[in-house]
């Protein structure tokens, strides 16, 4: 009976300190993968949260790509008008998002990582997704990345879930909160009726952009990104298949799933930044004169002949007058 009572006193003990471990090693995880983003241009400045994705590149270098939502970087956004043989084009410019992981040790901060970050995609937060894709420029920065929830069956009503965030900026940098997964499908029609799902996960200004993670499993995969909240545990989420949707319809699938090959470089910097209606028009019209021009490569234009008085004295087929 004694070696009875040993043996299930030491499972529980033994499962215990693997629980511990799992949840150590989750949270361990998350830190490694969230970070601040930090916007300043001009008199305007902001803090946000993201998460980063790392792939290889075909040289075998670490790239990170970092998601956040759109209008944590909305002020560094600018346009210009630019002639593109002979067409009017709009050129969407962005400066460059810093990103700044912090480096802890021994329960304190001992220093921070910070990186400037292009911009890829960027889909406003009003009429678009409130997505936006970045690039760290330095390779190999970190080497941790996130894991996407790419399953077809939506996360049930009250699933467990963890968010990790810059909750009121640098100061409260990888805060980790949790919460559940409280509704499915909330559509806002003032937001072009886009999708969000809601979460009682607590969340701050700046932490948007930060992702929302399962909570019971290892990798804690990814399940949406915080953008929206109205306090007292409503907030909303994009769902990842909402970013699915996206990553669909503008070819950039490799953004979150590693199983998807990574563009080369020559064909990321052909990719436009928006897709606006204006900006999709702009190219609709450039690529129709493009096709014309191959298939007509010169125009035929009208030749004015200049004459003397004496000849159009003696045209002999001239009328009139």
């Amino acid at each position: 009976m004694k070696a009875l009572m040993s043996l299930i006193l030491g499972f529980t003990l033994t499962t215990s300190l693997f629980a511990a471990e799992k949840k150590q090693s989750t949270a361990e995880h998350l830190q490694n993968v969230s970070v601040t983003i930090r916007s300043e241009s001009g008199y305007s400045a902001g803090e946000g949260s993201g998460v980063i994705f790392t792939r290889k590149d075909s040289k075998g270098n670490l790239v990170n790509f970092v998601w956040t939502a759109a209008h944590v970087i909305d002020n560094l956004r600018s346009e210009r008008k630019i002639l593109v043989r002979g067409t009017p084009k709009t050129l969407v410019e962005f400066k460059d998002p810093v990103i700044i992981k912090e480096i802890r040790q021994d329960g304190r901060t001992v220093g921070r990582l910070q990186m400037d970050a292009e911009v890829l995609k960027y889909s406003e937060s009003e009429d678009g997704h409130d997505l936006a894709l970045l690039r760290v420029r330095k390779y190999n920065f970190v080497t941790g990345s996130v894991r996407f929830y790419l399953d077809k069956e939506i996360p049930a009503l009250g699933t467990d879930l963890l968010h990790v965030g810059s909750l009121l900026g640098q100061f409260g940098a990888n805060s980790m909160t949790d919460g559940i997964y409280s509704q499915h499908g909330r559509v806002i029609k003032s937001l072009n009726k886009r999708i969000f799902d809601q979460t009682t996960c607590v969340a701050f200004p700046g932490s948007s952009g930060g992702g929302v993670f399962l909570k019971g499993e290892d990798n804690a995969r990814y399940v949406g990104m915080l953008v929206r909240g109205a306090g007292e545990g409503f907030n909303l989420i994009v769902p990842v298949r909402r970013m699915v949707e996206y990553c669909e319809k503008h070819k950039i699938m490799w953004a979150i799933d590693e199983k998807v090959a990574m563009p080369s470089e020559e064909d990321l910097k052909k990719m436009p930044i928006e897709n606006t209606p204006k900006e999709k028009k702009e190219s609709e019209e450039e690529e129709k004169k493009e096709a014309t021009k191959k298939e007509f490569p010169f125009m035929i234009r009208k030749i004015t002949i200049f004459r003397t008085k004496v000849e159009k004295q003696f045209n002999p087929f001239k009328t009139g007058d």
